[in-house]
């Protein structure tokens, strides 16, 4: 099982931004996916989450409304579509796939201006 993250970077506030997860070595479509993050000095938290077998989403309150979770089975890929940046936004973003408890190596985003 692996997962790749990509599509991090510097970004100003109120800047997006969209990272892509692309699975392989398992069925992707077999599994919930989710985002995480972990900023400096914190520990990680939730960001997002997809589910396989009817796409419900979920979110933490801290990125309702301005961050979006999707997925393509098709390309084994997860995105997290994310607008409306803030400072606090500022981590490493991981994603998980929840079947196999299997985390990818994290791509860093930093909002500053």
């Amino acid at each position: 099982v692996q997962l790749v993250e990509s599509g991090g970077g510097l970004v100003q506030p109120g800047g997006s931004l969209r990272l892509s997860c692309v699975g392989s070595g398992f069925t992707f479509s077999s599994s919930i996916m989710s985002w995480y993050r972990q900023a400096p000095g914190k520990e990680r938290e939730f960001v997002a989450r997809i589910h396989n077998a009817d796409g419900r989403t979920y979110y933490a309150n801290s990125v309702k409304g301005r961050f979006t979770i999707s997925r393509d089975d098709a390309k084994n890929t997860v995105y997290l579509q994310m607008n409306s940046l803030k400072p606090e936004d500022t981590a490493v973003y991981y994603c998980y796939a929840a079947l196999f408890g299997a985390w990818g190596q994290g791509t860093q985003v930093t909002v500053s201006s």
